[in-house]
């Protein structure tokens, strides 16, 4: 955007803006639908919803990526090395949330198979 004249800065901000805002309410207006609160017993699916979401969510950070953070001025090079790394990072989340899942899965079914819920015990009282 060095080569941009202030004026013509500023539209591209503008434009940004209208881009992100209008990516916001999308997701707003799907939250909402999908929940319910729109039309009253209408609910997505609950994977769809979250795909969805996700999809939204990454297309406005590349976006800010990319425009706001000058990385599609950059070099090839450079943008592929900044993207790796995130999509690293992206899956080691998913990773360790699927392997917490599971584990507190496994966790609630040996808790329930060693102790079976006992009677509370009375306490006797010396008198």
């Amino acid at each position: 955007m060095a080569h941009l004249t202030y004026e013509e800065s500023k539209k591209v901000v503008v434009k940004g803006l209208i881009f992100l805002g209008i990516i916001t309410i999308l997701e707003v207006s799907i939250a909402l639908l999908a929940k319910g609160h729109i039309i009253e017993g209408f609910h997505l699916n609950r994977t769809f919803y979250s795909i969805l979401m996700a999809v939204f969510s990454l297309i406005k950070a590349l976006y800010i990526l990319g425009e706001f953070m000058h990385l599609k001025y950059e070099s090839k090079a450079l943008r592929v090395g900044l993207t790796i790394p995130f999509i690293l990072i992206v899956w080691g989340a998913i990773a360790f949330m699927h392997d917490g899942r599971s584990f507190e899965q496994r966790r609630e079914r040996t808790v329930d198979q060693h102790f079976p819920e006992k009677p509370p015990v009375e306490l006797k009282v010396k008198g």
